[in-house]
């Protein structure tokens, strides 16, 4: 940080003027009377500098950057059912039903759950008031990972982004691997990705 003074400062205040030849230069007039006075004045002067040096200190303000929240993308449930009518099409009811229902459910976690890029971290919340999604159930601990955590992420596949993959080291140590189905904008969830967390080893989505 750079220390700045002001040129009013005692650092910079004008010398007094010199007598020469007998005769004082044009200025107020003084004596060696004043000389205590003035170095105890100079000794002042002199302790105040670092006062002025330390509230003249310009603290520089830390650049936050804006929470990004990746559009919802309905082209991952919708495939699956598409999947499902076809298997009821030819009577594979047994296929079609948890087909079915799986894309229902993330139909539904499409509507609701949001990827939350803040500042510092990843959060999942839910809901268009992006309220807290609670404890994890799987692994314990609160829907929210620092960027500085993540060892490594993936987005599968590039041309059709169906999952997302994150290890990280903040639930425990040795690092935790989950997944997520893509139910957001794939290139937005990828540019982010990459601004937040760095490069992953995939290439990025197609268009």
């Amino acid at each position: 940080m750079a220390t700045t003074l002001s040129l009013s400062s005692p650092l910079f205040l004008a010398a007094p003027p010199r007598a020469r030849g007998g005769v004082v230069s044009a200025g107020p007039s003084w004596s060696t009377a004043n000389l205590p006075c003035m170095r105890r004045r100079s000794r002042k002067q002199q302790r105040s500098t670092p006062i002025v040096s330390l509230f003249g200190r310009k603290t520089g303000k830390k650049t936050t950057r804006e929470t990004v929240v990746p559009e919802p993308d309905y082209r991952l449930p919708i495939a699956i059912l598409g999947i499902s009518g076809v298997f009821a099409y030819a009577d594979n009811l047994l296929a079609a039903a948890p087909v079915g229902l799986l894309g229902l459910l993330l139909l539904f976690q499409t509507t609701r759950v949001r990827f939350v890029f803040d500042d510092d971290a990843l959060e999942v919340k839910v809901g268009n008031q992006l309220q807290e999604s609670g404890e994890n159930v799987f692994v314990g601990g609160k829907n929210r990972w620092k960027y500085s955590t993540f060892v490594n992420w993936e987005l599968w596949w590039p041309q059709f982004p169906i999952l997302v993959y994150f290890k990280e080291t903040q639930t425990k140590p040795e690092g935790q691997i989950h997944f997520f189905p893509v139910i957001f904008n794939g290139r937005q969830l990828y540019d982010i990705m990459v601004e937040r967390a760095g490069p992953s080893e995939t290439s990025g989505p197609g268009p």
